[in-house]
């Protein structure tokens, strides 16, 4: 019964917080129209390297190819973080790390008040990635691009493992694909979609916030993995967890094949 209930609390909250700023103008996968406040763009996003190895590469490149929409700037600057990839308010922090054998490829995480991002995280499972079927240059792109792609606001294209050739796919560059460049990198579809999240300005600026960040939140947000509990590929690929005053941590989710 208390799983059930979980289950009930989060769809409510899911509905909730989809409504919250809907426009007419919402695309095909925004992710609940959460976006980053500001006063003017195009506007800058910082995102912070805690990466290591071949991963800085993966993200120089990630950053520059979400920075060819007309309406935002990727910049990436040192991380704050670590490998826990402990938020910084007002930025992304893009971390890898050997996370363990919880199902997940890539993990991105936003904290949501009001309807606005105040600060968000990418995280690649080097659980994972350091396995010979995943370990390579084409799927670590595919994966570090749409993580990043989640913090902007959006969500997936779709999930069936076929190719929309978009980051945001779930096509899967492994096995007979590992030397495919489909899917790599953001499509005309995902700069329109941005260009539609983000055609309205707000009075303030939730980006290089000098206020605290919001607290992790309870079990979904514990220092660690930070998978949400009783999350599975069965359940879906994102999660809510209220953290009361208006504020929401939001997990998006790219499980393994």
């Amino acid at each position: 019964m208390a799983i059930a209930a979980r289950a009930l609390t989060i769809f409510s909250l899911i509905v909730t917080l989809v409504a919250i700023g809907a426009t007419d103008a919402s695309a095909s996968h925004s992710w609940g129209n959460y976006h980053w406040a500001r006063t003017a763009n195009p506007f800058t996003l910082e995102l912070g390297s805690n990466t290591t190895g071949d991963w800085v590469g993966h993200l120089n490149t990630t950053a520059t190819n979400w920075s060819k929409s007309n309406v935002l700037d990727s910049v990436k600057s040192a991380g704050r973080s670590g490998g826990n990839c402990r938020p910084t308010s007002g930025r992304v922090e893009v971390c890898n790390k050997t996370y363990g054998n919880n199902g997940w490829l890539g993990l991105a995480q936003i904290w949501v008040s009001g309807g606005h991002i105040v600060q968000g995280v990418a995280k690649m499972n080097d659980t994972y990635f350091n396995t010979s079927k995943y370990n390579n240059p084409n799927e670590k792109q595919h994966v570090m691009c749409q993580e990043v792609g989640h913090t902007l606001g959006l969500g997936h294209t779709s999930e069936d493992g076929s190719s929309q050739n978009t980051c945001m796919d779930y096509f899967s560059n492994t096995g007979a694909n590992a030397t495919s460049t489909q899917s790599t990198e953001p499509n005309q579809h995902d700069y329109d979609q941005l260009a539609l999240i983000y055609g309205h300005l707000d009075s303030t600026t939730t980006l290089k916030s000098t206020t605290a960040a919001i607290a992790r939140g309870g079990p979904t947000g514990a220092d660690g993995d930070g998978t949400p509990v009783d999350a599975s590929r069965a359940r879906g690929s994102w999660y809510v967890e209220n953290l009361g005053g208006g504020r929401y941590l939001i997990t998006h989710i790219r499980w393994i094949d």
